[in-house]
């Protein structure tokens, strides 16, 4: 079956997204020179990842236990406050993050505790890569819009130290190659961060803001462009690029040719990847880049996060009544597009 998969959102608002960025700031310059040795073994210049990627600075945690889980807690707080709601209402807490330290048990548990969340607060990880978050939304709004739950707490966080000084140690090795300086290049373009937000009924919220509906569409046969574990991450950059492309494309195609005229958008807030990504999706989705905010050049790209971090910066430009539109798109390939009536 081609095409996309729609789900209407009735009764669904978003009331809060708030976002903790890391308090390390790591330049590309600084990530230069830690790579002099392989720079000079492999006749590499200064600035590819300014050049070609557009990022100039990622962020890492002061703490690099434990940084990531502060980080949700303080957006979730901020998250909830903003709401007006308090914890003993939330019955559904989702962690959407790529990163985690462990297999089991799930990483939204520990910020559950850390979070004093109720035991009647139902909590899971979604994982599906850069588009866990937008899933995540997506999931909640179901369970809000079937009376399940009154209200849904989205969190995540992303920590990449690690898997980042592990790829400067592989590729000051020795053995390493242009190949695998290629193949390990998008690593070095991440960031890590934090980011929250509440979902709850509409009609219960008239300041809040409505979720319209949400466009979803897979391509699987391109799973292994992006291989990552907890220390090492893999690209096909060109291929992710290429491919990624134009699977946003063909669902934003579908999307339009059933009424939703996404171009007349106010806010198009893609995922946060590149210069040459956000280029590419403005040219030929006929979006001006005078919609789509980035934060990449700062941030780095926040995984799961990019987008909900992007839109909680953003938001003091987005006026009662603008069209909003979330743009995930995770390794795999699976992208979904969520429209939210502000």
């Amino acid at each position: 079956m081609n095409g996309n998969t729609t789900f209407v959102h009735r009764n669904t608002a978003l009331l809060a997204v708030e976002a903790t960025e890391a308090q390390v700031p790591v330049s590309s310059d600084q990530i230069d020179e830690w790579l002099a040795p392989a720079r000079r073994r492999l006749r590499l210049p200064k600035g590819v990842l300014q050049r070609v990627a557009g990022v100039y600075e990622r962020r890492w945690w002061r703490d690099s236990e434990n940084g990531w889980r502060q980080g949700i807690v303080l957006a979730a707080e901020r998250a909830m406050a903003k709401a007006g709601i308090t914890r003993d209402q939330v019955g559904l807490m989702i962690n959407a993050s790529v990163s985690r330290q462990h297999l089991e048990p799930a990483v939204v548990t520990s910020v559950h505790d850390a979070l004093g969340m109720p035991s009647s607060c139902m909590d899971f990880d979604i994982t599906n890569a850069c588009l866990g978050f937008v899933n995540a939304m997506t999931m909640a709004s179901g369970m809000i819009d079937s009376g399940q739950i009154e209200y849904a707490l989205i969190v995540g966080a992303e920590d990449v130290e690690e898997v980042q000084r592990g790829t400067m140690d592989r590729l000051n090795s020795k053995g390493a190659t242009r190949k695998d300086f290629n193949n390990q290049f998008a690593s070095l373009t991440l960031g890590s961060g934090a980011a929250a937000a509440v979902l709850g009924r509409a009609d219960a919220h008239p300041e809040g803001h409505r979720l319209v509906g949400t466009q979803a569409r897979a391509a699987t046969r391109f799973h292994d462009l992006c291989i990552g574990d907890m220390d090492d991450m893999r690209t096909d950059s060109e291929g992710l690029l290429e491919n990624g492309i134009g699977l946003i494309m063909e669902t934003w195609r579908d999307a339009n040719a059933a009424g939703l005229d996404l171009r007349g958008c106010d806010h198009v807030i893609p995922h946060q990847v590149s210069m040459v990504y956000t280029r590419n999706f403005a040219k030929v989705s006929g979006v001006g880049m005078d919609k789509i905010p980035v934060t990449f050049p700062d941030w780095g790209n926040v995984a799961a996060e990019a987008v909900p971090m992007t839109l909680a910066k953003h938001q003091p430009n987005i006026t009662r009544g603008d069209r909003v539109l979330l743009l995930g798109v995770g390794s795999g390939l699976n992208t979904a597009f969520m429209e939210v009536q502000w």
